[in-house]
C-alpha cells in the first residue's frame, strides 16, 4: 500500500472512503499504534521522572464560564518549566486545562482539537457540549495503561453550552469516569486547596471579572500550600492563564488583563496573607 501511494501521490482508497466521523476511530483501524494509548513504554524500575502540570481550575458566571491554570510545571521535587500552558481551546466554544503528566496531556489536547474538527467537517455541524464530553472521557479511558504505569492525564473541560445558554463544566477521572460539576471545579495537586478557597468565594451572580478574580485567588491559595502549584511571579511577569467562554466564543485574556487582577489580588494579600474572609454565618 505504501509504496503504491508513493508511485501514484494517491491516498489508498481506504483513506477515502467515507466512515466514522470520530477521527480516533478512523486513527486505530489504520494506524493503531499512533495513538498515544498504544505506544509500548520501555522496561523499567522505580518511579518514573517526567514532568507534571497542576493546578486547573474553573468557575460559571450567567454568561459563561472562565477556566484557568497556574503555570509550573514539576518533575519530582524540582521546578522543570515556570511558564508551562496548561489551558487551551478545544473549539470555538470550549477549552480544556491540563493536570498530570505534561507531554502526554499536550499531546492528548492535539487529538482532541483534531477529533473535534474532523466531526465538524465530516458532520457539516458541531459536537454538542455533552458530546465532546464524551469524546474526551473515551481518550482518557484509553490512556488506562499508561495511567497505571504512572503516567496518567487528567484534564478539566468547559464550555458554553449554546443549546441551553450557559456554561458547563466537567471533570474526569483517571479511567475515564466523567461527573458534571456544578458551579466550580478543580483538578491537580493543588486542587484540594483551590476547589476550598472557590468554595468560600464563589457566587451565582458573578460578573466575568469577579470569576476570573476568584479563579486567580484560588490559585494563589492553591500555590500557598501546594509546592507544585505556582502563584503569580511578579519578577518575572507570568501569571495564570485565564480563559473565557461565552456565546460570543473561546477568549483568552491577555497578559495586561491577568497582571491587573494578579496584582490587585496580591496587593491585597500584603494586608490580608490568607486572602479574603468569608462571612462565619
Amino acid at each position: 500500500m505504501e509504496a503504491n501511494t508513493r508511485s501514484t501521490g494517491r491516498l489508498p482508497a481506504a483513506f477515502l472512503t467515507p466512515g466514522s466521523s470520530s477521527f480516533m476511530d478512523f486513527l486505530s483501524e489504520h494506524s493503531p499504534e499512533l495513538l498515544p494509548g498504544n505506544r509500548p513504554l520501555p522496561p523499567v524500575q522505580g518511579a518514573i521522572e517526567a514532568p507534571h502540570g497542576t493546578t486547573i481550575v474553573a468557575a460559571t458566571f450567567p454568561g459563561g464560564v472562565v477556566l484557568a491554570g497556574d503555570r509550573r510545571a514539576t518533575m519530582g521535587n524540582v521546578i522543570a518549566q515556570r511558564d508551562i500552558e496548561k489551558v487551551f481551546p478545544a473549539d470555538e466554544y470550549s477549552a480544556v486545562g491540563i493536570a498530570g503528566t505534561a507531554g502526554l496531556a499536550v499531546e492528548m489536547v492535539k487529538l482532541f482539537q483534531l477529533e473535534l474538527e474532523h466531526f465538524e467537517k465530516v458532520e457539516g455541524a458541531q459536537l454538542s457540549l455533552e458530546g465532546k464530553a464524551n469524546r474526551l472521557s473515551t481518550m482518557i479511558r484509553s490512556n488506562l495503561g499508561m495511567a497505571m504505569q504512572g503516567l496518567a492525564v487528567v484534564p478539566l473541560f468547559a464550555g458554553f453550552d449554546v443549546d441551553r445558554g450557559k456554561g458547563r463544566i466537567f471533570s474526569y477521572d483517571v479511567t475515564g469516569g466523567r461527573s458534571e460539576e456544578t458551579g466550580y471545579a478543580a483538578t491537580g495537586s493543588g486542587s484540594v486547596f483551590a476547589r476550598s478557597a472557590l468554595k468560600k468565594l464563589f457566587r451565582d451572580d458573578f460578573s466575568e471579572n469577579e470569576a476570573a478574580t476568584a479563579v486567580v485567588q484560588a490559585l494563589y491559595d492553591a500555590a500557598d500550600d501546594d509546592s507544585a502549584t505556582g502563584g503569580p511571579d511578579l519578577g518575572r511577569r507570568i501569571y495564570p492563564i485565564v480563559t473565557v467562554i461565552t456565546d460570543e466564543g473561546f477568549k483568552r485574556l491577555t497578559s495586561d488583563e491577568v497582571s491587573e487582577i494578579a496584582r490587585a489580588v496580591h496587593e491585597r494579600r500584603l494586608e490580608q496573607p490568607d486572602g479574603p474572609r468569608a462571612a462565619l454565618l
